[in-house]
């Protein structure tokens, strides 16, 4: 395995804050146990963890989506999930880097910049963080994504207004 692969692989599994147990809401798939460095969003947080979920049993599936709808390269994405990275910080990764007109590769970059600070601290140093246009747009596009794999999702208050005609 490359030494970047490796490095890569160690500073994104690499312990960044502490994991905050969520219980998924109720009537949902989402896992209580598995929770992604968290964003400061509990609703995508929680979200995030079921992408783990996912992109563990369909694995081609979830690599298809961010390349065909995040603008991701597949040998990157393919490259960090062979070094260990877990698939929600890729997810987050390229959504992110989608939404600000960015690449994958940069927001990684930020990421691998202060990894201690955890996605939080990544989107707020991009300007990313909740309560901006491009948090909005990365919550949204996930809705997007579970219905791409027909996989159960529960909105919050804001997504049901952004999705009025959409059955919760």
């Amino acid at each position: 395995m490359p030494i970047r692969s490796v490095l890569i692989a160690l500073l994104l599994i690499a312990p960044v804050a502490p994991v905050l147990a969520q219980d998924a809401p109720a009537g949902t798939t989402a896992p209580a146990d598995v929770a992604p460095s968290l964003t400061g969003d509990v609703w995508l947080d929680t979200w995030l963890a079921d992408v783990d979920l996912y992109a563990g049993r369909y694995r081609g599936a979830f690599v298809d989506e961010l390349v065909r709808y995040q603008s991701a390269p597949r040998a990157f994405v393919d490259e960090l999930l062979a070094a260990g990275a877990r698939p929600a910080d890729v997810y987050l990764a390229c959504a992110t880097a989608r939404s600000l007109g960015r690449t994958c590769r940069e927001i990684i970059a930020e990421w691998r910049r202060d990894p201690a600070a955890g996605w939080r601290g990544v989107l707020d140093r991009l300007d990313a963080g909740p309560g901006t246009e491009t948090f909005v747009r990365v919550r949204r596009g996930l809705v997007s994504s579970f219905d791409r794999w027909a996989r159960p999702i529960r909105l919050d208050a804001a997504l049901r207004r952004a999705f009025p005609d959409r059955a919760d």
